[in-house]
């Protein structure tokens, strides 16, 4: 038996499908599909049912799957371990949602590059659910994501708890309020990312606990994009203070809603069993170091 064979059955137990699974792996679907086979006749049972194009796994292919993935999963926390020499450079990768990654992570990623030159910094921005199955498949040493993180496999380290914000356009009448309350946005059309952002999800449930249901009349993928509605007056919106940037005083104004203010907590996940590379800690170490100081100039300066 092979770790290759395993490699190709995890491949195809998780794409349900010899072709994808295939493009997955760099090798020809007749190639893996005889692997397959071969593995098949190693263990003695069959693995999978070919359903015309997909591939079903079988009770033994079950059982199978996690023994393999767990066989997997060793190797590399093997490899991992070996190569963590300290006089290598250190390469990791690391995710954030879109609401985190050019706000917080970027400007972390740039002081690293100066201070820390040994330290090699891969970054990847994403939703919230695939941030945390990369950590989970191992395709990410960190990620920092919003709560709540419902996932046995990973660690949840707190690292910081800020308000969300009103954001409107310097011409609109809110703009020269000192107070809002959730009454005063019924008329009013929001702008929102789309339902797959964490932040959206978040929003609703706040407003839903508020018994507000708000008009959305504009969704956006990025961030960017939601604030220059908002600057246009085709909307108001919520955002997070990270996200509030010395760009946004000509055309933006954030306020605090008064009554219930809402807030999320961003955290810090990882694998709890994988190998922690000498980077992942290097960076964690500087990485908090960073935000305290960040919430402390915040603290100091409040806008």
């Amino acid at each position: 038996m092979e770790l290759y064979q395993l490699r190709y059955f995890v491949a195809v137990a998780e794409t349900h499908n010899f072709t994808r699974a295939a493009e997955r792996s760099n090798v020809s679907q007749p190639s893996l599909s005889q692997q397959i086979i071969n593995l098949e006749a190693e263990v003695g049972h069959k693995l999978f049912h070919r359903l015309g194009r997909k591939a079903v796994l079988t009770e033994a292919g079950t059982a199978f799957l996690q023994r393999a993935k767990r066989i997997l999963f060793e190797v590399e926390n093997a490899a991992r371990e070996l190569s963590d020499h300290p006089s290598l450079g250190r390469r990791i990768t690391v995710g954030a949602v879109q609401t985190v990654m050019p706000y917080l992570v970027t400007p972390f990623l740039a002081e690293c590059r100066n201070h820390h030159p040994n330290l090699l910094i891969d970054a990847r921005e994403d939703f919230r659910s695939d941030l945390i199955r990369a950590v989970v498949d191992g395709d990410l040493d960190l990620a920092v994501v919003p709560l709540p993180v419902v996932e046995h496999r990973v660690s949840i380290e707190p690292l910081l708890t800020e308000p969300l914000l009103l954001v409107v356009g310097k011409e609109h009448p809110f703009a020269l309020r000192s107070e809002i309350s959730i009454q005063d946005l019924a008329a009013e059309t929001f702008v929102s990312l789309g339902d797959s952002s964490a932040l959206s999800a978040q929003i609703r449930s706040f407003f839903g606990d508020q018994k507000f249901q708000p008009r959305i009349g504009i969704r956006c993928a990025q961030v960017a994009t939601l604030k220059l509605f908002v600057a246009q007056g085709s909307g108001i919106s919520i955002l997070p203070e990270l996200a509030r940037t010395p760009d946004d005083r000509d055309a933006l104004t954030y306020l605090r809603l008064t009554g219930s203010l809402p807030t999320r907590q961003l955290v810090v996940i990882r694998h709890l069993q994988r190998y922690q590379s000498r980077g992942a800690e290097q960076f964690l170490t500087h990485f908090r170091e960073y935000v305290k100081a960040r919430e402390a100039a915040a603290s100091a300066n409040p806008a």
